[in-house]
């Protein structure tokens, strides 16, 4: 069955934008997360539902390729100028992975979870149905 077209259009890169923000998609006003990588139930500005996402694995997945990208340029070019001696790079690199992924982690989540409802994917499809 296809959705009525009166729907509201949501457009992707707002979303995303605002997602990697940590912003509600639907308002711009709201946080997304409850604790650092627990979404809220809804938004407290809008009450947009956040429960029936389904970011699962995927948000992971795009910072470890992004930490790897980032790293390997990081580690060619600092090995390219310094000649940084072993035993400190054995403790600079995996903490260098820790931080970006840490940091990367929360604004990809968010993301993920924009990207869903902008596309009006699991949960986000029928909740606006009713209305």
């Amino acid at each position: 069955m296809r959705e009525p077209q009166e729907q509201a259009v949501r457009p992707l890169r707002p979303a995303l934008m605002l997602g990697l923000c940590g912003k509600c998609p639907a308002c711009g006003e709201g946080r997304i997360f409850a604790r650092f990588l627990k979404s809220a139930d809804h938004c407290q500005n809008c009450g947009q539902k956040f429960t029936g996402h389904q970011a699962d694995d995927l948000p992971a997945y795009i910072v470890i390729l992004l930490v790897g990208h980032i790293l390997v340029a990081l580690m060619i070019e600092i090995n390219h100028i310094f000649n940084v001696p072993l035993h400190w790079q054995i403790i600079i690199w995996p903490l260098a992975a820790t931080v970006i992924a840490v940091a990367l982690i929360q604004p990809v989540k968010g993301a993920v979870i924009a990207l869903q409802w902008a596309r009006r994917m699991h949960g986000f499809a029928q909740e606006k149905a009713a209305e």
